[in-house]
């Protein structure tokens, strides 16, 4: 494949970059589509042919590669423009014809001052082992979250720290910290296995870029229990929630197990939500929080996960918040309208 498409699409990206895109859309029949502060806005009006996004694909991924998402109909994978970010990049079938989606990686990592994430994260990264997750929908800033985490761990700590991803999004410099990232499908079959591997490999900190299916929840959960302090993602919208999404992965007969496993292991549940800001210059994180305490434990080991609310409702002392906290204090510190927030606060 020549490089006029590599270049054509390089010059798509470079746009969307002067744009302040977050996104990048490319399919069959439509211009391009950036995502910019949440909205999509359209990147001139001619539009794409199936032709030149299959050429786009081919420009940017090997043939064994082009070959799996023919068999696949999908593939993940990562690459950067020079000067301009590294993206990562979901490509993919829909009505016989190649989509491509990208999501802009900055190449530093950012701080979580950067972030204007609140104290409680940094509580997390001191403890020895136990369970962290992120959680949140696809879009929600969750990578972003882990990179500063890991980020603080690596400037700050002495520590081992092995990352498993798919694909490597942010790319972390050796500084205190010793670090190795391992790319899913290229460094490592699967997440499980390579996770496997990972305990062997002398960690003390372990990141999943996702925990996809009970052998790699189980095999998790066990290394915290082990003595590993375990960075993971979950797709679910409450701190509640992601202790039933985990739960329920297991056949009924283990799920005491799980529970008391969980109970035991999970330090700390971050759910997020990306909102605009008041100033339109970008968007802001709205978290919920729980932090692991003997209330916590106990409903998670007895079953009645669904009163973790409550607990987060009252357990501002120890760093604890609801979503709808979260966006109140949004609002009313001007970060984000009203508006934006009104449609996730109840009552």
């Amino acid at each position: 494949m020549s490089t006029m498409e590599r270049a054509q699409i390089e010059d798509i990206l470079r746009s969307s970059k002067e744009k302040g895109a977050s996104d990048v859309h490319l399919t069959a029949g439509s211009p391009p589509v950036f995502r910019v502060n949440g909205t999509l806005i359209a990147y001139g009006t001619d539009k794409l042919k199936p032709v030149i996004i299959d050429g786009f694909v081919q420009s940017l991924i090997t043939e064994e590669m082009y070959l799996q998402l023919k068999q696949d109909r999908d593939i993940d994978f990562s690459f950067g423009v020079t000067g301009v970010a590294r993206y990562r990049v979901n490509c993919f079938y829909q009505r016989g014809a190649l989509s491509m989606a990208f999501r802009t990686i900055p190449t530093e990592v950012p701080t979580l001052e950067q972030l204007s994430l609140p104290p409680v994260l940094k509580r997390f990264l001191t403890k020895p082992h136990g369970l962290i997750l992120v959680t949140g929908p696809t879009g929600s800033g969750k990578s972003t979250t882990l990179a500063a985490m890991i980020n603080e761990i690596n400037q700050t700590m002495y520590k081992r720290i092995i990352t498993l991803e798919d694909p490597i999004e942010y790319l972390h410099s050796h500084h205190k910290s010793l670090i190795d990232q391992r790319e899913i499908g290229i460094d490592a079959p699967r997440f499980a296995s390579g996770l496997r591997s990972a305990l062997r490999q002398d960690p003390d900190v372990i990141l999943l870029g996702e925990m996809r299916d009970l052998e790699t929840i189980s095999t998790a959960v066990t290394a915290a229990e082990t003595g590993h302090l375990v960075f993971a993602t979950v797709h679910t919208s409450t701190a509640a929630s992601t202790v039933s999404r985990i739960i329920d992965v297991f056949p009924s007969e283990q799920q005491d197990q799980i529970r008391a496993q969980l109970a035991n292991v999970l330090a700390g549940v971050v759910s997020q939500r990306l909102m605009p800001r008041s100033d339109g210059t970008g968007r802001v994180a709205a978290l919920e929080i729980m932090v692991e305490t003997p209330a916590v434990s106990n409903l998670i080991r007895t079953g009645k996960e669904y009163q973790i609310q409550s607990v987060l409702q009252t357990g501002k002392q120890y760093g604890m918040q609801t979503m709808q906290m979260a966006l109140q204090d949004l609002v009313s510190r001007g970060l984000i309208p009203a508006s934006a927030a009104t449609p996730y606060i109840s009552g």
